[in-house]
């Protein structure tokens, strides 16, 4: 990849930027630099930062600074929230951030449609806060501090996954500026489209590797009615997942289905992240939401499922909070296990293979056997200690979710440390279309370089 962040270049491309943007708006100081490469999901090396952020206001701003950058051969990543995973946030060339904090606009509503028009760096929270005067919700409910620009280039997911899908079901189009600066709007409005190729589909997941999305046209639903919340703790895993796999196979549609460990819930727990204490045994977390009648229902089926795989307990709720402290426990795992920390250079670490349901109980005991075989601290993912041991239990897990017919990453995307298992999932070709695919829209590498893939090298 012939790049240039030679240090006249990059002098000489800041003062375009200042010239586009404003001089309070391209940040060239170390901490601001390191923060939008590095963070405590994903740490990257202090060599491995860009060497200034860009705070574009707009659409067109985008497109200008790629037209810079296309010229001056400068490589790029977008960065919205800053929550992911799997070093995707990594500058591995240097380069430029471009950091979306200003285009952070709801622009319209379309409570009829039922879809919403947002910039890249809209919170999922704050846009289901704003959704509620309209009784509408947006479903996809990864981490907290999520923004949709970085959402949608990972793919995520969340714990309403289960009934409503992932990220890629809930985006109807996309504007995006390519490497060299072209503006592109995927598709209109309308929930179905069979005109020409799916290009959301294509950038939905695609890490800011084939293009940066400045907005986008998202579905949203009707807000759940009568929302309660479920809890059932297990002698065995094995036990907990025989429950999941009867309700999932006998049609009840819960709004989510959830299952921590006892090493999440020893994490939540020494943590105080959580109102209440858990006990430390594989449980069940569950939501329901429907009509009275519905979620009677739900629960009772639930309840009895749940007893007949020796849940002793089952303990259900509608009211508000118990409902936050309940689902608030679950959103809280991988803060828990960063709150754990002995030290500031222990490192946490994450993977998220994902195995048919049938699968899951085998998955989750051997994973525990050699994570505390290793001597490790952790959950199905999680770690206190030595780094280069614990990548290779992280790289046996999930060439156990290959073995299972699973996939190296289910929500959290490649970006730069699971390039390599990418391979092993899906093969040289379906790698090598991939790398055709980017080479087409960004011959010279520029947005996003080494991620997802190897182009060149041993970055």
């Amino acid at each position: 990849m012939d790049h240039d962040v030679s240090k006249e270049n990059i002098e000489a491309a800041r003062g375009e930027f200042v010239a586009l943007l404003g001089v309070d708006f391209v940040l060239v100081d170390a901490e601001s630099c390191r923060v939008r490469s590095s963070t405590r999901w994903s740490p990257a090396a202090p060599s491995e930062c860009p060497n200034l952020v860009v705070m574009p206001g707009c659409t067109s701003d985008v497109s200008d600074i790629m037209r810079i950058c296309s010229r001056r051969k400068i490589p790029a990543i977008g960065y919205s929230g800053g929550t992911s995973f799997s070093g995707a946030l990594t500058a591995t060339r240097h380069g430029i951030s471009i950091d979306f904090k200003r285009m952070n606009k709801i622009l319209h509503v379309h409570k009829d449609d039922m879809d919403v028009v947002v910039q890249p760096a809209v919170g999922w929270q704050d846009l289901n806060q704003e959704l509620e005067s309209y009784r509408l919700f947006f479903p996809p409910d990864p981490g907290p501090g999520a923004k949709i620009g970085g959402m949608i280039a990972m793919s995520c997911s969340g714990t309403n996954a289960y009934r409503h899908g992932t990220m890629k079901d809930w985006v109807t189009s996309v504007t995006a500026v390519l490497a060299d600066g072209t503006i592109v709007k995927t598709r209109n409005r309308p929930r179905k489209s069979s005109a020409g190729y799916d290009l959301t589909s294509l950038l939905v997941g695609s890490e800011g590797t084939l293009g940066l999305v400045t907005e986008a046209v998202l579905k949203v639903t009707a807000v759940p009615k009568n929302q309660h919340v479920g809890v059932a703790a297990f002698p065995t895993t094995r036990d907990a997942v025989k429950t999941a796999v009867s309700l999932i196979t006998s049609g009840i549609l819960v709004d989510a289905l959830e299952l921590l460990d006892p090493y999440s819930l020893m994490a939540i727990n020494r943590s105080g992240l959580s109102a209440r204490a858990w006990e430390e045994r594989p449980t069940l977390f569950l939501r329901f939401s429907g009509s009275k009648q519905a979620v009677h229902d739900q629960i009772h089926l639930a309840q009895q499922a749940a007893k007949a795989n020796g849940c002793s307990v089952f303990e259900s709720s509608g009211e508000l909070t118990d409902i936050e402290t309940i689902w608030g426990a679950r959103k809280a795992v991988a803060s828990s296990f960063v709150a754990m920390k002995k030290d500031a250079s222990d490192v946490f670490l994450s993977a998220d293979a994902a195995v048919p349901i049938a699968s899951l109980a085998d998955m989750i005991d051997w994973t525990h056997q050699i994570i505390h075989e290793a001597g490790f601290l952790g959950s199905t993912v999680g770690h206190v200690g030595d780094e280069d041991q614990a990548m290779k239990i992280l790289e046996k897990i999930q060439r156990k979710a290959i073995e299972l017919e699973g996939t190296i990453t289910g929500e959290h995307g490649v970006g730069l440390k699971l390039r390599d298992m990418l391979v092993e999932e899906i093969g040289e070709s379906a790698v090598q279309m991939m790398k055709t695919i980017k080479l087409a829209l960004d011959p010279q590498c520029l947005l996003n370089p080494d991620k997802v893939f190897r182009l060149e090298g041993e970055v």
